[in-house]
């Protein structure tokens, strides 16, 4: 289990795990084809088992691979476009992209636009609407309150947001307090301050009393491939504040609208962002609260499903 994020999962009745550790690479093989699949659904390319595996069934059903890296223009990057018609095509049909900077991805390693699905993550929208539905009247008196959920580990800027709100604090005293659930690393490190709070690791079916209490949601990361939490705190009606690192902000967060994007990394822009908030009406908050549950609604669980089916149903 990783300690920076311990989740209990709750596994669905009709779903089997069977761990890779108790199979060989032939094993494997005889396993996958005994099962006769529709279609296989690899999370990346990265084990060379399952690339054999990919590789068996690539000529007679689909075989999807999962991609959440964003295309960056690295020469590690450059290079994998060059060579993906000898690589990457001998095991995949299709690519499974986050969001708008995966697909710029999986099109420049040669996958074209009817081989390219889009909504590899979504969260449980269902469950993070219900609050959205149940806390909307009590919001009207909106809660003063910013909220990170994520590790407590350097890449996701939390020093920066520490920082920036304790200045803010200082530079221009308000009302507003920043609550931070998670753990990690930084937890020695975290910045002990009468306004901001430190929950510890919280289950995500346990997030309900939070979403009731707190007002706008902060992900201020120097390295953030999608960020699923972005989408949850959408679908919850949250105004959301995220970084230009952030890949979910693509899809969830248009800025001045539900939300604002700052440069990653820079602390002045951050602290701007958040007086931004502070400066904002009850009426306001709301407002891009709402347009953050409609915008949540472009990937659901549902669509998600739908997407991958319909390779099998062509």
């Amino acid at each position: 289990m990783n300690k920076e994020a311990p989740y209990a999962f709750r596994l669905p009745e009709k779903v089997r795990f069977y761990e890779k550790k108790d199979f060989s690479k032939e094993e494997l093989l005889v396993f996958v084809s005994e099962l006769d699949p529709d279609f296989l659904f690899v999370c990346g390319w990265m084990d060379k088992d399952y690339l054999s595996v990919a590789r068996k069934f690539r000529n007679n059903i689909p075989v999807v691979s999962g991609l959440d890296n964003q295309w960056q223009g690295t020469l590690k990057q450059r290079v994998a476009s060059v060579v993906s018609k000898f690589t990457l095509h001998k095991y995949f049909s299709h690519i499974f992209a986050a969001g708008k900077p995966q697909v710029k991805f999986a099109n420049n390693l040669g996958f074209h636009a009817e081989q390219v699905l889009t909504g590899y993550y979504s969260a449980d929208v269902p469950y993070f609407r219900k609050y959205y539905s149940q806390n909307k009247g009590q919001k009207e008196k909106f809660p003063k309150r910013f909220i990170y959920v994520g590790r407590y580990v350097p890449e996701k800027g939390l020093l920066d947001l520490w920082d920036a709100f304790v200045q803010l604090q200082a530079e221009y005293p308000n009302d507003w307090e920043l609550w931070c659930i998670g753990t990690g690393p930084l937890v020695e490190d975290a910045i002990q301050h009468p306004k901001i709070k430190h929950f510890g690791f919280v289950q995500p079916y346990d997030l309900g009393k939070y979403l009731s209490d707190t007002g706008v949601f902060v992900l201020p990361s120097h390295y953030e491939p999608w960020g699923v939490v972005v989408h949850e705190f959408a679908a919850a009606g949250y105004p959301l504040l995220c970084s230009t690192k952030v890949g979910a902000a693509t899809e969830f967060l248009q800025n001045n609208v539900n939300g604002y994007l700052f440069k990653s990394g820079n602390k002045t822009e951050l602290k701007k962002a958040l007086l931004n908030f502070v400066k904002l009406s009850d009426l306001e908050l709301n407002k891009m609260g709402d347009i953050s549950a409609e915008e949540a609604l472009r990937i659901t669980p549902e669509i998600w499903s739908r997407r991958l089916l319909s390779l099998v149903n062509k």
